[in-house]
């Protein structure tokens, strides 16, 4: 089961409740189990530059069916498999990309960006609380 568009303005939804309490505006990706743009929002104030970082963690989350800083602990210079960062035309190895879940199954996936690292994971992790 992939994610609807309902679910994915429900995610958006959350994580912009959770940037503005918090006073962070950022870029929020809602991808599909295939890893297509389900929604996208961009926040009044949201850099541009982190739109498509905000897709890239989705994306990357969605790659490897793991949140995107678990992928980042390959990318470390002092891991084996270094090279891994330019595979699927860019991977983005930091949190911020979250697997959404609905009864234990993933439907879809979720990427935040615009504040610090933290800032975008606990956004983030609000959203995907379906």
């Amino acid at each position: 089961m992939s994610i609807s568009l309902q679910q994915a303005r429900q995610a958006i939804e959350l994580a912009r409740i959770k940037a503005t309490e918090i006073a962070v505006p950022v870029n929020i990706a809602v991808l599909d189990t295939g890893g297509h743009l389900k929604a996208l929002e961009r926040m009044d104030g949201a850099p541009i530059g982190s739109l498509d970082i905000a897709i890239g963690k989705a994306k990357t989350s969605m790659l490897f069916g793991i949140n995107s800083e678990l992928v980042g602990e390959y990318m470390k210079p002092e891991a084996g498999a270094y090279g891994i960062i330019g595979t699927n035309g860019g991977l983005v190895g930091f949190a911020g990309g979250l697997p959404i879940r609905k009864d234990k199954a993933i439907i879809g996936f979720i990427g935040v960006s615009g504040g610090a690292v933290p800032q975008d994971f606990a956004i983030a992790s609000e959203g995907a609380q379906l």
